[in-house]
């Protein structure tokens, strides 16, 4: 075997994260609001840069195009990234998901991941993406907490992919599942004294 087998996996390895970490970083839901003249989505509601807080805004449309844009940062970069190897693309993935919560751009201050979670997912699994939307949707129309539907999703996830026999996919979301919760503990703490915001609310 060749000497430099190894070291070029590693760098593909390396290339294909910083990859999805630019790609991930695009702060889609700050730039759709500063387009539509509502200003500096940050400052208002979570002050995060994602779809739930664009809804805040009261524009519907502007929050559905954030919310799939941030999911699309995740897949691309896992479809590109497969081109190289599965391997490739579960890192690809991972830095899209860190892109998207600490954009370089935004002095390392962004979203809390659900939508590029989503879409890194769907890069791997149609069938876990479908498994986390149906999670989602049941617990958004039951509880109407977006935050408490992502975080049962979040669960839910990476059990579903390992029985299904995705190993490295179900590590992989497992670990964006703990991100999730960490990025969400203040969520987790309102949700707890009731008084998380609720779907469509705003302020």
């Amino acid at each position: 075997m060749p000497d430099d087998i190894f070291p070029t996996a590693v760098s593909v390895l390396i290339a294909a994260a910083v990859f999805g970490y630019l790609l991930g970083s695009i702060p889609f839901g700050l730039l759709l609001t500063r387009a539509a003249g509502l200003g500096d989505v940050r400052k208002i509601g979570s002050g995060n840069i994602g779809a739930t807080n664009v809804l805040r805004t009261g524009n519907k449309k502007l929050a559905a195009a954030t919310l799939l844009l941030d999911a699309l940062k995740g897949t691309v970069a896992v479809l590109i990234a497969s081109r190289w190897s599965h391997d490739a693309a579960i890192f690809a993935g991972f830095g899209a998901f860190i892109g998207h919560l600490y954009p370089i751009w935004l002095g390392f201050k962004g979203g809390k991941g659900v939508a590029t979670y989503l879409g890194v997912l769907l890069g791997l699994s149609y069938l876990g993406a479908l498994i986390f939307a149906a999670t989602w949707l049941f617990m958004a129309l039951v509880s109407r907490y977006s935050s408490l539907a992502a975080l049962t999703a979040a669960v839910v996830v990476p059990v579903a992919l390992y029985l299904t026999d995705l190993p490295k996919a179900a590590g992989l979301l497992a670990l964006m599942s703990v991100i999730v919760f960490i990025r969400h503990r203040a969520n987790i703490s309102r949700l707890l004294s009731g008084t998380e915001s609720r779907i469509g609310a705003k302020g």
